[in-house]
């Protein structure tokens, strides 16, 4: 398994852009909550408790996350019970609300992200690997620490490896330098 190190560095050397990461913060828990509400409609009763394929699938997630970093994972695990608290009464919602708000979410999300690529100049990191998905929501929990000045030095070494990798590809930003796009 790659290190939480390994795996920031190579979705951040796809998101240096303020704008692109913006579009993200928006963008990014869209769909993870879009995605909940039809992973909310698959559910088993275990020992009279019912348990959700949005639950099931989000703690694997977090136990993840966990392995990767406890205090982001932690604050992983705060952020994805507010989204599973929002969106499990959605995903119980007439089916053709519940598919609605799935849609706009997921779509709008999505686009939301690509429009962010325009503002990078690149392409988005799952186009060359799609595991990339689920590192983008820790990646955005890491910006935040990184901001209150929280981890720096795997701020540090997380953004020296992702300029290598930015100039390795010869990614350029319109002054022609390597170090943001």
């Amino acid at each position: 398994m790659k290190t939480l190190e390994e795996q920031m560095s190579f979705y951040a050397a796809y998101h240096q852009d303020a704008r692109n990461k913006a579009t993200h913060f928006v963008g990014v828990p869209m769909i993870v909550f879009s995605l909940m509400i039809p992973l909310g409609w698959l559910r088993a009763d275990l020992g009279g408790v019912s348990l959700s394929a949005a639950f099931v699938v989000t703690s694997f997630l977090l136990v993840y996350y966990l392995i990767l970093d406890l205090p982001l994972g932690l604050a992983m695990a705060g952020i994805f019970a507010l989204l599973l608290w929002g969106a499990a009464p959605l995903s119980q919602a007439a089916f053709t609300v519940s598919l609605a708000w799935f849609l706009v979410l997921f779509v709008v999300g999505w686009a939301l992200q690509l429009w962010g690529h325009v503002y990078e100049g690149r392409k988005p990191a799952l186009v060359d690997n799609l595991f990339q998905i689920f590192v983008a929501p820790i990646f955005l929990a890491a910006e935040v620490f990184f901001a209150l000045g929280y981890k720096p030095g795997l701020h540090e070494s997380v953004q020296r490896r992702a300029m290598l990798m930015r100039e390795q590809a010869g990614i350029q930003d319109a002054g022609g330098t390597l170090t943001s796009a």
